[in-house]
């Protein structure tokens, strides 16, 4: 594919929104416009994809959109999409519509969902917007600092509310699988203890051990954080708390309130520049490329390379939490 024959380009985004997806659409849609190539809002996803939900966007459609969280265009899972059948229909919708090439917004399911169209000959470009940051290719993705400035908040005031009552909150965020978001905001928040799905709890050493030293030491009030996948229930390890220390504990699940909001000032740069090096691999006629944020640049590397790649907690930052949670 060359310029003279990328004149139309899709965008969708797919499964759980992240802030910074409508500065990605927007990002897209105006530098396709100034680079004289059509844009195409696919609304709900793959699942809009394979029904032929296909809009045109033009430069008003997108404004004011920066600002806003969550994704004008929608996003929904696609029990069809994952079949082989409903592959193919998706792909033949690129082919109706006229798309040249195909922009796919969100997390590790989304990557997936783009390296399946690529592999049936569709050309797309991967953009990683998850509040998980949990993609393995890139050291960032689109959404995690506001889901982490959210949160940051809520423990904020949860902690006074702790404080003034010498109680033990436990907050538990996302992260069924990755424990990013519980770590970052246990960091910048001062918690005691941050319990994460990378590191299996043992009760009484990483909660009940560190609540009596802290006590000890002359603490009234207590954080825990923990991500969601870490244990089983956040109420049960506050009546553990409870029980074992005599110390007042409350459960509090942040749940979908971290996923809502006006994205962050870096939300909305990521966003702009990674869309806008999406519209430049399509127009170039680099294909089937995912946008990564590496080192403090904005790249693009191989999808199907960036599919099997994975990447872990830093463990150097574990460790440098429990010494600040003396």
């Amino acid at each position: 594919m060359d310029d003279r024959q990328c004149k139309r380009i899709g965008i969708l985004t797919s499964g759980g929104d992240a802030p910074g997806m409508n500065g990605v659409i927007r990002a897209v849609t105006r530098t396709s416009i100034n680079s004289g190539v059509q844009v195409m809002g696919i609304r709900r996803g793959y699942h809009g994809l394979y029904k032929g939900e296909v809009v045109e966007l033009n430069a008003r459609s997108v404004s004011g959109k920066l600002s806003q969280g969550g994704t004008f265009l929608n996003t929904a899972r696609s029990e069809h999409f994952t079949t082989e059948e409903g592959l193919e229909q998706a792909a033949k919708m690129t082919k109706v519509f006229d798309l040249d090439g195909v922009v796919a917004c969100g997390g590790d399911g989304t990557m997936k969902g783009a390296a399946a169209l690529a592999r049936v000959g569709v050309p797309v470009i991967f953009i990683p917007a998850t509040i998980d940051n949990d993609v393995g290719c890139t050291d960032y993705t689109i959404g995690f600092d506001t889901a982490l400035n959210t949160a940051i908040v809520a423990v904020d005031k949860l902690k006074d509310t702790a404080s003034s009552h010498e109680r033990c909150s436990v907050i538990e965020v996302m992260g069924r699988e990755t424990g990013y978001l519980a770590l970052h905001v246990g960091i910048a928040t001062g918690a005691e203890i941050i319990l994460i799905p990378e590191h299996p709890v043992d009760r009484e050493r990483d909660v009940l051990g560190k609540i009596l030293t802290a006590r000890n030491r002359g603490k009234h009030h207590y954080i825990v954080i923990v991500a969601e996948g870490a244990v089983e229930s956040s109420i049960e390890v506050a009546n553990y708390i409870e029980d074992k220390t005599q110390i007042e504990a409350r459960a509090t699940v942040l749940g979908y309130l971290q996923r809502g909001g006006a994205p962050t000032y870096f939300d909305r740069y990521i966003a702009s520049m990674m869309g806008i090096k999406a519209v430049e691999c399509l127009i170039s006629g680099s294909q089937n490329r995912a946008i990564v944020y590496r080192n403090g640049q904005v790249l693009d590397d191989d999808l199907f390379e960036c599919l099997n790649m994975t990447k872990r907690i830093d463990e150097v930052d574990f460790q440098q939490a429990k010494i600040l949670s003396i």
